[in-house]
């Protein structure tokens, strides 16, 4: 059994798609609406053809957590979209599945992130997580992320959530 990240290829492209849709599916029930995350399924192959546009854009970057060749999650990186922020870096991703939540997977993928990111030059790593997700909120918590203030709206399914972005201090 052996756990490894890596770099996203298109012809990962549909398994991404669906372990993003599987992650979504357990990360934002009771926050996202049921019918958004059930519909979600429906669009498998838009989102993989969504994800092979994305998977090479500049500046950002797209990382499997694999176990047993597998794709388990998704990791995405940036240099900062944040006017705020420049010269930092952003998880802009941060999924796994849920059969793998409490088993140290997480914690080995935020130590890669943090170490891409700082091998990237970054001085300040950052990321935005829906206020609701207090699963997500106090993961974040304990690998060293606290809340700056910063917040912003965001529209899913037809419904308002908040938004609210964690640095790593």
């Amino acid at each position: 059994m052996s756990f490894q990240i890596r770099k996203a290829l298109l012809e990962d492209a549909h398994e991404l798609a669906a372990c993003h849709i599987s992650a979504w599916q357990a990360a934002y029930k009771g926050i996202v609406p049921d019918e958004h995350l059930r519909n979600m399924a429906t669009n498998l192959t838009k989102r993989a053809e969504l994800f092979k546009e994305r998977i090479h854009e500049k500046n950002c970057y797209y990382f499997l957590p694999t176990y047993d060749g597998k794709i388990i999650g998704m990791l995405v990186l940036w240099n900062s979209r944040d006017e705020d922020k420049p010269g930092t870096g952003e998880i802009g991703g941060f999924y796994l599945l849920e059969d793998f939540w409490g088993k140290g997977y997480g914690r080995k993928m935020m130590d890669f992130a943090q170490k891409q990111l700082n091998d990237m030059g970054c001085t300040e790593i950052f990321l935005w997580v829906l206020e609701e997700n207090t699963r997500a909120r106090q993961f974040y918590e304990k690998c060293g992320f606290t809340v700056d203030g910063a917040q912003k709206e965001i529209i899913i399914g037809g419904k308002a959530l908040s938004e609210i972005r964690m640095v790593f201090t």
